[in-house]
């Protein structure tokens, strides 16, 4: 009983970690892919690519 109990412990901190890992991970691809459909849909292309980026995480967080 009480190692069924330790291994479920375990099991959610690793779980947790996991899903908190992976939600940053997949927040840099978004921006990744925001920067790039910008590049191939702008006629002019970006120069400031520091700027693209804080545009791209604004909404990106905003859709939240």
């Amino acid at each position: 009983m009480k190692i069924k109990n330790i291994l479920i412990v375990i099991l959610i901190i690793i779980g947790l970690y996991v899903v908190l890992d992976f939600r940053d991970y997949n927040f840099k691809r978004a921006v990744d892919a925001c920067l790039a459909g910008s590049q191939k849909l702008s006629t002019s292309k970006i120069i400031d690519l520091d700027e693209a980026k804080k545009f791209c995480e604004e909404q990106i967080k905003n859709e939240k």
